[in-house]
């Protein structure tokens, strides 16, 4: 293409449409780096869950030493010897497995002055939403082994008010905030898995990491293929253009 050409091609350009082009553009990119991202990150902490599991569980005041350090606690192991809270449980709700409708199953224990939320499992529920499962509370002094969880929000659509709650008590999300005033007691900001071995408990069927790196790596393929997809039409689709456009052929 000589230059004269590639100057009249230029100044053809709908700049508006090259601008569109360009946003959508970054937009995939920028989500196709985002899965990529997050690949990296639940790599790396499937490395640190894998030399978690030859290292001995640390005490509650362990961990939040740790915590004070601005360590990264997520999925420590940890040991509790405390007493369960058996008067107020939480039950999570929408929690499923094979297709059956259930519960996570709350209870804090406390040992000495710190309190903490424990998952004990999963439970399952009705499909008449107004029955709750009958759940046995865990009770008195236990002594038990977890892994450290920490609370990832998603998208709220709608606050929950806990003002006159009725126990036990169905939640949508954790909220630690929200509960601690329910117990009349500060709760740690995280909760311990127990850990799959304990007796103690229900159906203990968690996964740390729900989606592997692998298919966040396969999204990121998806949305890079998109981005370039989408570029190389926009670019043919405006030669294509420039090419068939009308020439305005009026003489004086």
């Amino acid at each position: 293409m000589k230059f004269a050409d590639f100057r009249e091609y230029f100044n053809q350009l709908n700049w508006f449409v090259v601008v569109f082009t360009l946003l959508v553009f970054s937009g995939l990119i920028k989500l196709g780096l985002w899965q990529t991202a997050r690949a990296i990150e639940k790599e790396q902490r499937l490395t640190r869950i894998s030399q978690y599991k030859t290292q001995d569980a640390l005490s509650i005041d362990e961990v939040l030493s740790l915590q004070s350090s601005h360590e990264n606690i997520n999925d420590l192991p940890v040991k509790i010897q405390g007493v369960f809270n058996d008067e107020k449980i939480l039950l999570l709700d929408n929690q499923t497995q094979n297709g059956r409708l259930g519960y996570r199953v709350l209870q804090v224990i406390t040992q000495n002055d710190i309190s903490v939320l424990v998952n004990l499992g999963w439970v399952e529920g009705f499909i008449d939403r107004s029955k709750l499962p009958e759940v046995t509370p865990i009770s008195g002094h236990q002594q038990i082994k977890g892994h450290v969880r920490l609370i990832e929000q998603g998208l709220v659509l709608s606050e929950e008010s806990y003002s006159n709650p009725t126990w036990p008590l169905r939640i949508q999300r954790i909220e630690i905030d929200k509960f601690s005033p329910l117990f009349t007691q500060k709760l740690l900001p995280f909760v311990v898995y127990l850990d799959t071995k304990e007796s103690l408990g229900f159906e203990k069927n968690w996964r740390p990491i729900v989606m592997p790196p692998e298919k966040h790596r396969a999204y990121a393929f998806q949305w890079f293929s998109l981005a370039t997809a989408w570029l190389l039409l926009m670019i043919s689709a405006s030669v294509w253009f420039i090419k068939h456009k009308p020439k305005n052929n009026n003489k004086n």
